[in-house]
């Protein structure tokens, strides 16, 4: 099974560019997205209804901005929005998809630049989304947690870590909220695959970032280690267009 997750900076912008095209070539099993911004009453036909797969939204209250969507050829057993925290989720950052082998999360974190109150509510989300997922593993649950984390990790995953060191997006405190989810047996699957390489997820379009490659990873696949033993292989996808992000992928062996 094949698992892509990519901020698309407005789906139907997207799809303007070759989204629905890049679909029909790539045919991922599970895709998720982040900042959709759209709200459900805007979502055209084309969009919901794409052939051979099921969809799902979880869009924010607030136009034009925030909301995740699931697209996935195999029926999840179970799906749930929200992490049931109203602040957060009236602005429709959270999916859950129940597999046989797995459970998806997929997730858009908070950008932390605005203020010190957007970084506050980043790390507030941060602790509650730590809660869910390890309530989850208390089910039972093995875990895919996918999305744009709005954070790199280590000096490796930006081009100028010491110019952004006290910039949200690279802060300590950011940073050390991924070093906790090590430390409770989440697995950054495209670093395990991948220790030395450089690839970035993000660039900025104010500074025509992409262009020479000043970039942040700051989408991830973290997976609870007991699936590790099912992971084949992580990347990212540097080569797609169509986004201020890149999609990052994912191969899992599964049973079903």
């Amino acid at each position: 099974m094949e698992i892509y997750s990519w901020n698309v900076n407005g789906i139907r912008a997207v799809k303007r560019k070759g989204f629905l095209e890049w679909i029909e070539e790539t045919k991922p099993d599970v895709l998720a997205l982040q900042e959709i911004r759209i709200q459900p009453h805007q979502i055209p036909n084309k969009l919901e209804n794409i052939d051979n797969y099921y969809s799902y939204f979880n869009c924010g209250d607030k136009k034009g901005y925030s909301g995740v969507a699931l697209y996935t050829k195999e029926e999840p057993n179970q799906v749930e929005f929200g992490l049931e925290i109203d602040k957060f989720d009236r602005e429709g950052r959270v999916l859950t998809a129940y597999y046989d082998d797995f459970t998806l999360l997929n997730i858009y974190f908070p950008n932390g630049r605005s203020s010190q109150e957007r970084l506050d509510y980043k790390l507030d989300f941060y602790d509650a989304v730590f809660e869910y997922c390890q309530e989850l593993r208390k089910q039972g649950h093995s875990l895919i947690i996918s999305g744009d984390y709005n954070t790199a990790h280590h000096p490796i995953d930006l081009k100028n870590p010491d110019d952004n060191r006290n910039k949200s997006g690279f802060l300590k405190i950011e940073r050390e909220w991924l070093d906790k989810l090590e430390e409770h047996d989440y697995v950054d699957t495209y670093r395990e695959f991948n220790p030395k390489e450089i690839k970035y997820s993000w660039w900025s379009y104010r500074t025509r970032a992409r262009e020479r490659n000043a970039g942040w990873r700051i989408d991830y696949h973290f997976v609870t280690k007991d699936l590790m033993t099912n992971i084949i292989n992580a990347d990212v996808l540097t080569e797609v267009m169509g986004s201020d992000h890149c999609p990052v992928w994912l191969k899992i062996e599964t049973d079903t």
